[in-house]
């Protein structure tokens, strides 16, 4: 009779065990497995479990300190080591290449800024002929003073831009 009695409860500390023990393989970029997720957490992240599979853990080697040899120390991103440094000439050629091309871009972009604010002439532009409904003509008018706006905050910016290349 007791064994009857504690025969559940074996069987659930065994499947306890066995729920604390499940590796999930989690989809997506990077493929994650780990076992730190709930049963309900993992199919929620459609994780599936791999039983019965091999699992390798691979541990890298530490590197080797040389005599005398600095360690090494990972760049951060977008830094360069001083093998990879331009030389001042290119960079002048280059800071003046992207001068040339700003001061186009802001040519442009003024350009597009006047003719938007004489075709909207101070909100009382001209109606066109395909306009008879009033309404049509607010809309454009409108959508003239949102250009307007965008075009401003271009030139700015590009002459933020340029202001910030060296003389």
């Amino acid at each position: 009779m007791l064994n009857r009695l504690l025969a559940p409860l074996f069987l659930l500390a065994s499947l306890g065990a066995q729920a604390q023990g499940m590796v999930y393989r989690c989809p997506g970029p990077p493929v994650l497995y780990t076992d730190a997720l709930s049963a309900k957490e993992a199919n929620e992240k459609g994780c599936r479990t791999i039983e019965g599979t091999p699992i390798t853990v691979l541990q890298a080697p530490r590197p080797r300190a040389g005599a005398g040899a600095a360690p090494a120390v990972p760049a951060a991103e977008g830094q360069r080591g001083a093998d990879s440094r331009v030389d001042a000439v290119q960079q002048r050629v280059r800071d003046d290449e992207r001068r040339r091309v700003l001061q186009t871009e802001l040519r442009a972009a003024e350009e597009r800024l006047s003719l938007a604010q004489k075709e909207f002439g101070n909100g009382q532009g001209e109606r066109r002929g395909d306009e008879r409904n009033y309404q049509k003509y607010l809309d454009r008018m409108a959508e003239l003073k949102d250009n307007i706006a965008r075009y401003e905050a271009d030139v700015q910016a590009l002459r933020r831009e340029i202001a910030k290349l060296p003389s």
